[in-house]
Protein backbone atom coordinates (compact mmCIF):
# COMPACT_ATOMS: atom_id res chain seq x y z
CA UNK A 1 0.00 0.00 0.00
CA UNK A 2 1.21 3.41 -0.88
CA UNK A 3 2.49 5.61 1.81
CA UNK A 4 1.58 9.16 0.78
CA UNK A 5 4.41 11.46 1.93
CA UNK A 6 3.07 14.58 3.41
CA UNK A 7 3.45 17.93 1.87
CA UNK A 8 6.06 19.08 4.17
CA UNK A 9 8.10 15.58 3.31
CA UNK A 10 7.46 16.36 -0.06
CA UNK A 11 8.51 19.96 0.21
CA UNK A 12 11.94 18.82 1.69
CA UNK A 13 12.56 16.68 -1.35
CA UNK A 14 11.77 19.39 -3.95
CA UNK A 15 14.11 21.88 -1.95
CA UNK A 16 17.19 19.28 -1.65
CA UNK A 17 16.87 18.83 -5.53
CA UNK A 18 16.88 22.36 -6.14
CA UNK A 19 19.89 22.81 -3.40
CA UNK A 20 21.93 20.32 -5.60
CA UNK A 21 21.94 17.69 -2.66
CA UNK A 22 19.25 15.26 -3.92
CA UNK A 23 17.73 13.09 -1.30
CA UNK A 24 15.17 11.11 -3.73
CA UNK A 25 13.82 11.83 -7.34
CA UNK A 26 10.96 14.27 -7.46
CA UNK A 27 7.46 13.54 -9.12
CA UNK A 28 5.31 15.93 -10.88
CA UNK A 29 2.24 15.60 -13.10
CA UNK A 30 1.23 18.35 -15.87
CA UNK A 31 -1.64 18.40 -16.70
CA UNK A 32 -4.34 21.33 -18.19
CA UNK A 33 -7.99 21.54 -18.02
CA UNK A 34 -8.70 19.31 -20.55
CA UNK A 35 -8.39 16.28 -17.68
CA UNK A 36 -11.70 17.65 -16.68
CA UNK A 37 -13.42 19.02 -19.42
CA UNK A 38 -12.80 15.82 -21.33
CA UNK A 39 -13.49 13.12 -18.39
CA UNK A 40 -17.70 12.77 -18.31
CA UNK A 41 -16.82 11.58 -14.68
CA UNK A 42 -15.54 15.32 -14.08
CA UNK A 43 -17.45 16.92 -16.16
CA UNK A 44 -21.19 16.17 -15.73
CA UNK A 45 -22.55 19.11 -17.53
CA UNK A 46 -20.78 18.13 -20.74
CA UNK A 47 -19.11 21.39 -21.46
CA UNK A 48 -16.70 22.11 -24.30
CA UNK A 49 -14.06 23.87 -25.53
CA UNK A 50 -16.26 26.77 -27.00
CA UNK A 51 -18.14 27.18 -23.93
CA UNK A 52 -14.89 27.27 -22.11
CA UNK A 53 -12.81 29.46 -23.79
CA UNK A 54 -16.14 32.08 -24.35
CA UNK A 55 -18.78 31.78 -21.16
CA UNK A 56 -16.93 33.03 -18.27
CA UNK A 57 -19.17 31.17 -15.88
CA UNK A 58 -17.83 27.56 -17.52
CA UNK A 59 -14.50 28.84 -17.81
CA UNK A 60 -14.50 29.76 -13.85
CA UNK A 61 -16.12 27.15 -12.65
CA UNK A 62 -14.12 24.78 -14.79
CA UNK A 63 -10.62 25.91 -13.65
CA UNK A 64 -12.00 25.78 -9.99
CA UNK A 65 -12.87 22.48 -10.58
CA UNK A 66 -9.56 21.27 -12.00
CA UNK A 67 -7.55 23.07 -9.48
CA UNK A 68 -9.79 21.05 -6.51
CA UNK A 69 -9.43 17.90 -8.29
CA UNK A 70 -5.36 18.93 -8.51
CA UNK A 71 -4.92 19.21 -4.85
CA UNK A 72 -7.63 16.68 -3.77
CA UNK A 73 -7.07 13.86 -5.59
CA UNK A 74 -4.36 13.60 -8.52
CA UNK A 75 -1.37 15.34 -5.93
CA UNK A 76 -1.85 12.40 -3.69
CA UNK A 77 -0.10 10.60 -6.60
CA UNK A 78 3.17 12.82 -6.77
CA UNK A 79 5.17 15.31 -4.86
CA UNK A 80 2.56 18.35 -5.34
CA UNK A 81 0.93 19.49 -2.34
CA UNK A 82 -2.74 18.32 -1.60
CA UNK A 83 -3.75 21.42 0.42
CA UNK A 84 -6.53 23.90 -1.32
CA UNK A 85 -5.41 26.80 -2.19
CA UNK A 86 -6.90 29.59 -0.05
CA UNK A 87 -7.84 31.40 -3.35
CA UNK A 88 -8.52 30.11 -6.97
CA UNK A 89 -6.60 31.79 -9.65
CA UNK A 90 -7.91 31.73 -12.86
CA UNK A 91 -6.72 33.06 -16.19
CA UNK A 92 -7.50 33.34 -20.32
CA UNK A 93 -6.62 29.72 -21.10
CA UNK A 94 -6.14 29.06 -25.07
CA UNK A 95 -4.54 25.79 -25.21
CA UNK A 96 -2.26 25.41 -27.97
CA UNK A 97 -3.76 27.36 -30.86
CA UNK A 98 -2.93 30.73 -29.28
CA UNK A 99 -0.12 31.21 -32.06
CA UNK A 100 -1.72 30.10 -34.97
CA UNK A 101 -5.34 32.24 -34.16
CA UNK A 102 -2.67 35.35 -33.20
CA UNK A 103 -1.57 34.97 -37.71
CA UNK A 104 -5.29 34.32 -38.54
CA UNK A 105 -6.44 30.75 -38.52
CA UNK A 106 -9.70 29.89 -37.15
CA UNK A 107 -9.70 27.95 -34.20
CA UNK A 108 -12.03 24.90 -34.50
CA UNK A 109 -13.93 22.77 -31.64
CA UNK A 110 -14.06 19.20 -32.45
CA UNK A 111 -16.04 16.64 -30.31
CA UNK A 112 -14.17 15.57 -27.69
CA UNK A 113 -10.97 16.74 -28.55
CA UNK A 114 -9.04 20.21 -27.67
CA UNK A 115 -9.33 22.93 -29.90
CA UNK A 116 -7.09 23.13 -33.09
CA UNK A 117 -6.42 24.92 -35.90
CA UNK A 118 -5.70 23.79 -39.80
CA UNK A 119 -2.95 24.96 -42.57
CA UNK A 120 -4.64 27.61 -44.24
CA UNK A 121 -1.58 29.10 -46.00
CA UNK A 122 0.84 27.41 -48.84
CA UNK A 123 4.08 28.41 -50.07
CA UNK A 124 2.14 31.34 -52.46
CA UNK A 125 1.55 32.88 -49.53
CA UNK A 126 4.91 33.00 -48.03
CA UNK A 127 5.71 36.74 -49.59
CA UNK A 128 2.31 38.60 -48.40
CA UNK A 129 2.82 36.81 -44.91
CA UNK A 130 6.60 38.34 -44.99
CA UNK A 131 5.27 41.65 -45.89
CA UNK A 132 2.38 41.95 -43.03
CA UNK A 133 2.86 44.35 -40.47
CA UNK A 134 2.47 42.96 -36.70
CA UNK A 135 3.56 46.08 -34.86
CA UNK A 136 0.84 46.35 -33.32
CA UNK A 137 0.01 43.61 -31.39
CA UNK A 138 -3.14 45.02 -29.54
CA UNK A 139 -5.01 45.72 -32.37
CA UNK A 140 -4.99 42.29 -33.47
CA UNK A 141 -8.11 40.63 -33.80
CA UNK A 142 -7.75 37.34 -31.80
CA UNK A 143 -5.55 39.35 -29.01
CA UNK A 144 -8.69 42.27 -28.59
CA UNK A 145 -10.98 38.87 -28.39
CA UNK A 146 -8.79 37.59 -25.48
CA UNK A 147 -8.20 40.86 -23.72
CA UNK A 148 -12.02 41.46 -23.95
CA UNK A 149 -12.76 38.09 -22.51
CA UNK A 150 -10.64 38.28 -19.86
CA UNK A 151 -12.50 41.59 -18.63
CA UNK A 152 -15.83 39.33 -18.73
CA UNK A 153 -14.17 36.85 -16.60
CA UNK A 154 -13.34 39.52 -13.82
CA UNK A 155 -16.56 40.82 -14.06
CA UNK A 156 -17.77 37.34 -13.55
CA UNK A 157 -15.62 36.46 -10.89
CA UNK A 158 -16.81 39.10 -8.55
CA UNK A 159 -19.98 36.81 -7.60
CA UNK A 160 -17.94 33.28 -8.05
CA UNK A 161 -17.30 31.54 -5.66
CA UNK A 162 -16.51 27.49 -5.17
CA UNK A 163 -15.67 25.55 -1.75
CA UNK A 164 -16.50 29.09 -0.23
CA UNK A 165 -13.67 30.09 -1.85
CA UNK A 166 -13.33 33.29 -4.20
CA UNK A 167 -10.98 34.01 -6.83
CA UNK A 168 -8.36 36.13 -8.88
CA UNK A 169 -7.95 36.59 -12.83
CA UNK A 170 -4.14 36.56 -13.44
CA UNK A 171 -3.29 39.22 -16.51
CA UNK A 172 -3.95 38.08 -19.91
CA UNK A 173 -0.15 36.26 -21.45
CA UNK A 174 0.56 33.67 -23.68
CA UNK A 175 3.93 31.70 -24.76
CA UNK A 176 5.34 30.95 -27.87
CA UNK A 177 5.28 27.47 -29.16
CA UNK A 178 8.35 27.99 -31.73
CA UNK A 179 9.07 29.44 -35.08
CA UNK A 180 9.09 25.55 -36.56
CA UNK A 181 6.38 24.55 -35.14
CA UNK A 182 4.31 27.46 -35.73
CA UNK A 183 5.44 27.61 -39.17
CA UNK A 184 4.11 24.16 -39.56
CA UNK A 185 0.66 24.97 -37.95
CA UNK A 186 0.21 27.84 -40.70
CA UNK A 187 1.94 26.57 -43.97
CA UNK A 188 1.77 22.85 -43.13
CA UNK A 189 4.61 20.56 -44.88
CA UNK A 190 5.47 23.24 -47.43
CA UNK A 191 7.52 24.65 -44.57
CA UNK A 192 9.86 22.07 -44.86
CA UNK A 193 9.83 22.01 -48.92
CA UNK A 194 10.96 25.75 -48.35
CA UNK A 195 13.98 24.63 -45.48
CA UNK A 196 15.36 22.84 -48.28
CA UNK A 197 14.42 24.41 -51.33
CA UNK A 198 14.82 28.00 -50.21
CA UNK A 199 16.51 28.35 -46.68
CA UNK A 200 17.20 31.87 -46.90
CA UNK A 201 13.41 32.20 -47.59
CA UNK A 202 12.64 29.98 -45.20
CA UNK A 203 14.64 31.83 -42.25
CA UNK A 204 13.35 34.84 -42.78
CA UNK A 205 9.77 33.55 -42.47
CA UNK A 206 10.67 31.76 -38.91
CA UNK A 207 12.27 35.10 -37.79
CA UNK A 208 9.64 37.23 -39.00
CA UNK A 209 7.17 34.90 -37.24
CA UNK A 210 9.56 35.15 -33.68
CA UNK A 211 9.83 39.06 -33.70
CA UNK A 212 5.98 38.73 -34.43
CA UNK A 213 5.38 36.64 -31.47
CA UNK A 214 8.03 38.28 -29.32
CA UNK A 215 6.29 42.12 -29.84
CA UNK A 216 2.75 40.47 -29.01
CA UNK A 217 4.58 39.31 -25.57
CA UNK A 218 5.65 42.23 -24.62
CA UNK A 219 2.84 44.14 -25.85
CA UNK A 220 0.68 41.96 -23.11
CA UNK A 221 3.43 42.21 -20.45
CA UNK A 222 3.09 45.90 -21.03
CA UNK A 223 -0.17 45.93 -20.11
CA UNK A 224 0.48 43.77 -16.56
CA UNK A 225 2.89 46.30 -15.52
CA UNK A 226 6.16 46.22 -17.92
CA UNK A 227 8.25 43.62 -19.80
CA UNK A 228 11.86 43.09 -19.34
CA UNK A 229 14.51 40.19 -20.16
CA UNK A 230 14.44 37.54 -17.34
CA UNK A 231 17.79 36.25 -16.02
CA UNK A 232 16.61 32.64 -17.41
CA UNK A 233 15.66 31.43 -21.10
CA UNK A 234 12.91 29.41 -22.23
CA UNK A 235 12.22 28.19 -25.99
CA UNK A 236 9.60 24.87 -27.13
CA UNK A 237 9.53 23.61 -30.90
CA UNK A 238 7.92 20.27 -31.20
CA UNK A 239 8.68 20.77 -34.45
CA UNK A 240 12.38 20.16 -35.33
CA UNK A 241 12.05 16.74 -34.59
CA UNK A 242 11.31 16.32 -38.24
CA UNK A 243 14.17 17.64 -39.59
CA UNK A 244 17.91 16.37 -39.52
CA UNK A 245 20.40 17.87 -36.76
CA UNK A 246 22.35 19.66 -39.71
CA UNK A 247 19.16 21.42 -41.01
CA UNK A 248 18.49 22.55 -37.43
CA UNK A 249 21.80 23.65 -37.08
CA UNK A 250 21.58 25.52 -40.13
CA UNK A 251 18.49 26.90 -40.68
CA UNK A 252 16.80 26.78 -37.28
CA UNK A 253 18.88 27.45 -33.84
CA UNK A 254 20.09 30.82 -35.44
CA UNK A 255 16.21 31.90 -34.73
CA UNK A 256 15.99 29.97 -31.91
CA UNK A 257 19.15 31.51 -30.61
CA UNK A 258 18.01 35.20 -31.44
CA UNK A 259 14.29 34.27 -29.68
CA UNK A 260 16.66 33.56 -26.39
CA UNK A 261 18.69 36.60 -26.36
CA UNK A 262 15.41 38.58 -26.52
CA UNK A 263 13.60 37.23 -23.95
CA UNK A 264 16.31 36.98 -21.27
CA UNK A 265 19.87 38.18 -20.16
CA UNK A 266 21.36 34.88 -21.51
CA UNK A 267 24.32 33.69 -23.94
CA UNK A 268 25.20 30.01 -24.61
CA UNK A 269 27.85 30.70 -22.12
CA UNK A 270 25.53 31.06 -19.75
CA UNK A 271 23.92 27.99 -19.34
CA UNK A 272 20.47 29.06 -17.85
CA UNK A 273 18.31 28.18 -20.81
CA UNK A 274 15.70 25.17 -20.89
CA UNK A 275 13.43 24.06 -24.04
CA UNK A 276 10.13 21.50 -24.21
CA UNK A 277 10.78 19.08 -26.59
CA UNK A 278 8.05 16.66 -27.35
CA UNK A 279 8.32 13.96 -30.05
CA UNK A 280 11.42 11.80 -31.42
CA UNK A 281 13.93 15.26 -30.55
CA UNK A 282 16.76 13.29 -28.68
CA UNK A 283 19.17 13.41 -31.50
CA UNK A 284 19.17 17.17 -31.44
CA UNK A 285 20.01 17.99 -27.59
CA UNK A 286 23.76 17.47 -27.52
CA UNK A 287 24.05 20.14 -30.29
CA UNK A 288 21.23 22.74 -28.24
CA UNK A 289 23.60 21.93 -25.41
CA UNK A 290 26.94 22.88 -27.31
CA UNK A 291 25.51 25.21 -29.80
CA UNK A 292 22.76 26.94 -27.52
CA UNK A 293 23.92 26.53 -23.76
CA UNK A 294 20.47 24.63 -23.15
CA UNK A 295 20.98 22.64 -19.91
CA UNK A 296 17.04 22.01 -18.68
CA UNK A 297 15.42 19.58 -20.74
CA UNK A 298 11.60 19.02 -21.12
CA UNK A 299 10.85 15.58 -22.92
CA UNK A 300 8.08 13.65 -24.83
CA UNK A 301 8.33 10.29 -26.02
CA UNK A 302 10.63 8.08 -27.33
CA UNK A 303 13.36 8.66 -25.03
CA UNK A 304 16.16 6.69 -23.85
CA UNK A 305 16.57 7.99 -20.70
CA UNK A 306 20.10 6.16 -19.88
CA UNK A 307 21.51 6.66 -23.66
CA UNK A 308 20.68 10.67 -22.86
CA UNK A 309 22.10 10.74 -19.77
CA UNK A 310 25.45 8.82 -21.19
CA UNK A 311 25.21 11.74 -23.92
CA UNK A 312 24.68 14.91 -21.86
CA UNK A 313 26.49 14.34 -18.60
CA UNK A 314 25.34 14.64 -15.17
CA UNK A 315 24.61 18.70 -15.24
CA UNK A 316 21.88 18.35 -17.20
CA UNK A 317 18.70 18.61 -16.06
CA UNK A 318 15.86 16.38 -17.62
CA UNK A 319 12.10 15.74 -17.27
CA UNK A 320 10.47 12.72 -18.52
CA UNK A 321 8.83 9.78 -17.76
CA UNK A 322 6.57 6.68 -18.91
CA UNK A 323 4.48 8.05 -21.89
CA UNK A 324 0.96 8.95 -21.77
CA UNK A 325 0.12 6.44 -23.66
CA UNK A 326 1.27 3.51 -20.94
CA UNK A 327 -0.52 5.27 -18.27
CA UNK A 328 -3.75 5.96 -19.95
CA UNK A 329 -3.99 2.54 -21.52
CA UNK A 330 -1.45 0.05 -18.87
CA UNK A 331 -2.10 -1.70 -16.30
CA UNK A 332 -0.47 -0.23 -12.92
CA UNK A 333 1.98 -3.16 -13.06
CA UNK A 334 3.04 -1.88 -16.17
CA UNK A 335 3.61 1.47 -15.09
CA UNK A 336 5.51 0.94 -12.40
CA UNK A 337 7.67 -1.48 -13.91
CA UNK A 338 8.07 1.26 -16.79
CA UNK A 339 8.94 3.78 -14.16
CA UNK A 340 11.25 1.59 -12.28
CA UNK A 341 13.32 1.02 -15.44
CA UNK A 342 13.43 4.31 -16.35
CA UNK A 343 14.91 5.50 -12.25
CA UNK A 344 16.99 2.58 -12.80
CA UNK A 345 18.80 3.25 -16.43
CA UNK A 346 21.47 5.48 -14.79
CA UNK A 347 19.19 8.96 -15.83
CA UNK A 348 19.72 9.46 -12.05
CA UNK A 349 22.76 10.17 -12.70
CA UNK A 350 24.29 13.54 -11.04
CA UNK A 351 21.28 14.17 -9.63
CA UNK A 352 19.09 16.39 -12.46
CA UNK A 353 16.22 14.31 -13.25
CA UNK A 354 12.48 14.94 -12.55
CA UNK A 355 10.37 11.74 -13.00
CA UNK A 356 6.78 13.23 -14.35
CA UNK A 357 4.72 11.80 -17.71
CA UNK A 358 5.52 11.66 -21.65
CA UNK A 359 3.86 14.71 -21.99
CA UNK A 360 0.82 16.39 -20.43
CA UNK A 361 -1.50 13.84 -19.08
CA UNK A 362 -4.50 13.18 -21.04
CA UNK A 363 -7.96 12.41 -19.45
CA UNK A 364 -9.08 9.67 -17.92
CA UNK A 365 -5.89 8.54 -16.87
CA UNK A 366 -6.36 5.49 -13.95
CA UNK A 367 -5.42 7.09 -10.62
CA UNK A 368 -3.93 3.53 -10.05
CA UNK A 369 -1.11 3.91 -12.78
CA UNK A 370 -0.47 7.23 -11.21
CA UNK A 371 0.08 5.99 -7.69
CA UNK A 372 1.83 3.09 -9.47
CA UNK A 373 4.44 5.41 -10.82
CA UNK A 374 4.99 7.31 -7.19
CA UNK A 375 5.32 4.10 -5.87
CA UNK A 376 8.23 3.30 -8.40
CA UNK A 377 9.37 6.37 -7.56
CA UNK A 378 9.69 6.15 -3.80
CA UNK A 379 11.24 2.56 -3.87
CA UNK A 380 13.89 3.41 -6.62
CA UNK A 381 14.53 7.23 -6.99
CA UNK A 382 16.59 7.48 -3.81
CA UNK A 383 20.07 8.65 -3.67
CA UNK A 384 22.75 7.48 -1.57
CA UNK A 385 22.94 9.07 1.46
Amino acid sequence: MLQIPSDSEKAAVWKAYQERRPTRVPLRWTANSRIVLLNPELNPEGYGYREFLHEPRVSLAVQARFAEYLATTLNRTCDSSCELPAQWRFAVESQNVYDAAYFGAEVRYEPGQVPCTHQFLTLDDVDAFLARDFSRPLENPWVRDRLAFRERLVAEAEHFSHLGRKGTVAAFGVGFDGPLTVAANLFGSDVFLLLAADPERAERLLRHITEACLLRNQALAGLAGGWKKGDWGWAADDSVQLISTAMYVERVAPVHEFWYASISDTTPASRRRSIHLCGDATRHFKTLVDRLGVVSFDTGFPVDHGRLRAELGPDIEISGGPPVSLLRQGTPEQCHARARDILLSGIKDGGRFILQEANNLPPCVPLDNLAAVYEACLEHGQYPR
